[in-house]
């Protein structure tokens, strides 16, 4: 994915993210076992980091509140670990393949909105 925060605003990316999967789950996904389906965030800035990290105690906090257990997404800056893209035909998978098996799937649980956005001055 490529994040243009003309397009989305960091905070609406992170909610997206959260709700998206099931960020207890530690090195799996539904039935998909491994390190390579950990759930993690790069970050490109402090700012970044602290707009993650108060994501995810917010989201915490609600997860907690539904019966679910401890988020174990790792909030990393993008500099401490190597990317890696997908193998070919792991990118845009469920377009090329539409009857098949996708581990993810989130909680039920809505992320709470009006986490603080990443302000302007601080991202450059």
């Amino acid at each position: 994915m490529v994040y243009d925060p003309e397009v989305i605003s960091y905070d609406r990316l992170l909610k997206t993210f959260w709700e998206s999967h099931d960020p207890t789950q530690g090195f799996r996904q539904g039935n998909d076992v491994g390190t390579q389906y950990r759930s993690t965030i790069h970050t490109h800035t402090p700012a970044q980091a602290t707009t993650a990290e108060a994501a995810r105690a917010a989201y915490q906090k609600a997860l907690t509140a539904a019966g679910h257990g401890v988020i174990t997404t790792e909030i990393l800056p993008a500099t401490d670990r190597p990317f890696y893209p997908a193998e070919a035909y792991h990118q845009q998978y469920l377009d090329k393949n539409p009857a098949g098996y996708c581990g993810l799937g989130g909680t039920g649980v809505s992320c709470p909105t009006g986490i603080a956005p990443v302000p302007e001055a601080l991202e450059e």
